[in-house]
């Protein structure tokens, strides 16, 4: 009887066949055999919305070696306001920047962050998708008081030393983005400002008994472009990044769908140069939804032009990610905008966005307007007003003013201590030191931000006066 139950088996499994997903599975071929081009160009367009945060990282990443020849554990910064020559998305011109990439891959990272003295100074470190990992400085995890972070790898095993602030990443890279905030514009307050900008220190843990000599680089007048190219390069470097980062979880479909791309992680990334239109063609519609998605903002104020782009960034800590969903399409319009995001919206800073005259009509650079300031801004460092090409969400390039600031001691004041911003081509008559350049022919937005913003922003008691057009 047992040989006869034997033999059936053999019988039965000898005339079974068992589907292909039991063999080891095979790259999918070319979509364009698959699927075909307009499948290519969907995927290739949701791709782009998926990654926009680790492509913006890998081009600002670019800049730091290519532009600063800086190398992993050098300092960037910057020892003057950034004017149009610092091509990254929406930087203030009014701050003292303070910029590095971070690689863990050979072991943690420490940042030796000074205690404010003579000056702020703050900002965000984050992971290499542009989650916070945290703020630093006053409303930081070191309360203004200094401290030691160290930036741990993914699922790193060891032991945290003592006397160290752990933060631990979902991703090998990561950058941080600090503002140095001098006292007052004058020169001795500015020296003040970047005396403590050198007391920054970043090393590996490994050498944390003898660290080497750090070493700072000076972006100031040079050209920096860490901007985002919206064609077929965005899907080099996203299949670039895909290559040096752990998969997360949350990202098991999207990865799914990129391998129809040819982007696979441990393969490498060889496109089709016939595929190179139709990927420059659906980068292109990826950036067109983000400038679309900017322009549906939420009003600050009601009957506002003035807007926040989106609110489930800050609901959640920029992670964009909650119970049930990825916020993947906030995600990419935020990260198309801007970077470095603070954990912790408004404690330290505040932006509001506009991108429409009080007509709500687009804002154009050939044309003249006009911006009351009221007086008593809430803020209790300052304010300021920066002009971007909407384009690119970076400053309008050659431009001779990228932005005003309360710090600036020629700005033409009312007798009520209100301010008139004029934004055109050309200056109006007599208003030169209250005029912001535009560029004719060009489409442009403007971010209006408070440094330690107080109460009647909040409550919008304080309310500021939409943008409104010149008669020509």
């Amino acid at each position: 009887m047992k040989r006869l139950v034997c033999l059936f088996l053999a019988i039965v499994c000898s005339s079974f066949s068992f589907p292909e997903t039991a063999k080891p599975q095979q790259s999918p071929p070319p979509i364009k055999e698959e699927l075909g081009t307009q499948a290519l160009h969907r995927r290739a367009v949701e791709a782009a919305i998926w990654g926009m945060p680790i492509v913006s990282v890998d081009a600002m990443r670019e800049a730091f070696f290519r532009d600063a020849s800086a190398k992993y554990g050098d300092i960037v910064y910057w020892s003057k306001p950034a004017d149009w020559k610092n091509q990254t998305t929406t930087p203030n011109a009014s701050s003292l920047y303070i910029y590095f990439n971070f690689n863990t891959k050979d072991g943690p990272v420490v940042l030796d962050f000074p205690a404010a003295a003579g000056a702020g100074l703050f900002g965000t470190m984050l992971d290499a998708w542009q989650t916070p990992l945290t703020d630093v400085g006053p409303q930081g995890a070191d309360k203004g008081k200094g401290g030691k972070y160290l930036v741990l790898p993914p699922g790193y095993k060891g032991t945290v030393p003592s006397g160290y602030i752990p933060l631990r990443s979902a991703t090998y890279n990561g950058y941080a983005l600090f503002r140095a905030i001098p006292a007052t514009s004058s020169d001795s307050d500015v020296t003040k400002a970047i005396l403590l900008v050198k007391r920054l220190r970043l090393y590996p843990l490994a050498s944390r008994s003898h660290p080497p000599e750090q070493r700072f680089v000076d972006m100031a007048g040079k050209l920096f472009d860490g901007t985002v190219a919206f064609d077929s390069t965005f899907y080099d470097r996203l299949a670039r990044m895909i290559q040096e980062e752990p998969v997360q979880t949350r990202d098991l479909v999207a990865m799914g769908q990129i391998r129809t791309l040819g982007i696979e992680k441990g393969k490498e990334y060889k496109p089709d140069p016939a595929a190179s239109s139709t990927l420059t063609e659906s980068a292109r519609e990826a950036h067109t939804g983000f400038i679309a998605a900017l322009n549906q903002g939420e009003p600050w104020w009601p009957g506002s032009t003035w807007t926040l782009p989106e609110n489930l960034g800050p609901k959640t800590g920029f992670s964009f990610q909650t119970s049930d969903y990825l916020g993947v399409d906030a995600r990419g319009m935020i990260y198309f905008l801007a970077y470095a995001p603070p954990a912790k919206l408004g404690a330290a800073t505040f932006y509001l966005t506009g991108l429409h005259d009080s007509q709500g009509n687009p804002l154009d650079g050939g044309k003249s307007y006009h911006l009351h300031v009221p007086a008593d801004v809430p803020a209790k460092q300052f304010w300021a007003v920066t002009v971007y090409d909407l384009d690119t969400a970076g400053f309008i390039r050659e431009s001779p003013r990228v932005g005003l600031d309360s710090y600036n001691q020629n700005l033409q004041r009312n007798a009520d201590g209100s301010v008139d911003v004029f934004f055109g081509p050309k200056p109006p008559p007599g208003k030169e030191s209250n005029w912001i350049y535009t560029t004719s022919g060009g489409k442009w937005f403007t971010m209006f931000r408070l440094y330690g913003p107080g109460k009647p922003l909040f409550d919008k008691s304080w309310r500021l006066a939409d943008i409104e057009p010149v008669a020509q």
